[in-house]
């Protein structure tokens, strides 16, 4: 089995690859990326790795394609540099500016979509008989995007609700593996609404204990009495939305991550990309963050998990980025949400489930209505659907906000330059 990364010179790219040391079936990993010194690093440490699949690299797109039956789209438009600028222009403004939410969400989607949809299209004529799986951010609004050329052969992937699952399953004192978990919104933006263990919900008797609500990354971060009001588990990246002041003045991490992986890449090996790992995982939403889910497993083994399901027909059940359908109501058929999914060989079909309660229906179809204005403005070069796309955002309080941001993401970007 032939699997090509797309953003194979990504830091990223040791995980997948050390995921594959313990088996998966692959037997030839492609590397593809436009930077052949990052691509050069990242062989080196694969090589320190292991012994595993037959590497190879090329910054050739068609070569990457050629006869693959995966395909890991894991690309950055602009670099860390695009997202430190995301940031900086974002607080300028007095609102968030992470990479997927809010102003720099749109942002990044912004400079995104038209590569994406570019290399779907390339995938679709080249590799038609390839499933996609697509790590890029905003892996939601991305893999929509995509999802006009490919259909139901690409589906997104986010290591978010798996984790947030096992940290509430670990809590309850429960097995995840035989657990049912009733999860569902968009991506960076579901709840957990039940745990199901025979056919009982034990999701309430967590949410009834404030020590054991206070002893989890979620519970910590929203506090306990918020998740009783709520009477659910919010994905992390809801801080943004429920702590809105507290966040939009947050440290840039693109800056630091810009810095920090420029000594790797200066002088890469597995030692320094194993330092540089622990370092970035430490100290993401550190106030919270449980050392033993640094080492828990993340993208990658999602990833592996969902290829294997469909390559070997290993039917499993895994929270995935998906064409609706009529899984969750009231949201478009064609939108892409975050809902559990049956895989098997004929791919990832999403489980109906119950609507959102209205607070939680409202938020999602603002934000979905601003990742399609998004993938409007991407597609057809709209800037009327970009002043949308940010002045509708829950996270951008003004028109007037909105005007200058576009403005100034515009000027900013070298990739923006059809909004200018």
């Amino acid at each position: 089995m032939r699997l090509a990364i797309l953003g194979g010179g990504g830091f990223r790219v040791p995980l997948v690859h050390g995921a594959l040391l313990d088996g998966g079936g692959v037997t030839e990993l492609v590397l593809h990326d436009v930077d052949a010194g990052r691509l050069a690093a990242i062989e080196r440490v694969l090589a320190e790795q292991g012994t595993g699949p037959r590497v190879r690299t090329t910054t050739d797109l068609a070569t990457a394609l050629s006869d693959v039956d995966f395909v890991f789209s894991a690309i950055r438009v602009g670099g860390l540099a695009g997202r430190r600028l995301d940031e900086q222009i974002a607080h300028a403004e007095g609102v968030l500016g992470q990479e997927t939410v809010g102003a720099g969400g749109i942002a990044y989607g912004l400079r995104t979509v038209p590569v994406a949809v570019r290399l779907a299209r390339t995938i679709g004529e080249l590799a038609p008989r390839a499933w996609v799986i697509n790590f890029t951010n905003p892996a939601g609004m991305v893999t929509e995007a995509m999802a006009e050329h490919l259909g139901g052969r690409v589906i997104g992937i986010c290591d978010s609700p798996a984790g947030l699952c096992r940290r509430v399953a670990r809590t309850l004192g429960v097995d995840p593996v035989t657990a049912r978990f009733d999860y569902a919104g968009l991506n960076h933006l579901g709840w957990l609404r039940a745990v199901e263990v025979g056919g009982a919900d034990v999701l309430p008797r967590l949410l009834a204990d404030p020590v054991a609500c206070g002893s989890f990354e979620e519970g910590a971060l929203f506090g306990a009495d918020w998740l009783r009001a709520l009477g659910s588990v919010p994905n992390e990246y809801l801080h943004y939305y429920y702590f809105a002041r507290e966040a939009a003045g947050s440290a840039s991490r693109g800056a630091f991550l810009l810095e920090q992986q420029r000594g790797f890449y200066a002088e890469p090996s597995l030692e320094s990309w194993e330092r540089t790992r622990l370092e970035r995982e430490a100290t993401y939403m550190a106030e919270t963050r449980e050392r033993d889910d640094l080492e828990g497993g993340g993208y990658e083994k999602i990833a592996l998990a969902l290829m294997r399901a469909i390559a070997y027909g290993e039917r499993t059940t895994l929270i995935l980025n998906v064409r609706n359908g009529s899984a969750l109501p009231g949201l478009p058929a064609d939108a892409v949400v975050e809902v559990p999914c049956v895989v098997d060989t004929n791919g990832a079909h999403p489980i109906a489930t119950a609507p959102l309660p209205d607070h939680a229906l409202g938020l999602a179809t603002a934000v979905k209505a601003v990742e399609r204005a998004t993938i409007e403005a991407a597609t057809t070069s709209s800037r009327a659907a970009a002043l949308r796309a940010f002045a509708l955002h829950p996270l951008v309080d003004s028109v007037s906000v909105a005007r200058r941001l576009l403005a100034a993401y515009a000027a900013g970007h070298p990739e923006l330059a059809y909004l200018r």
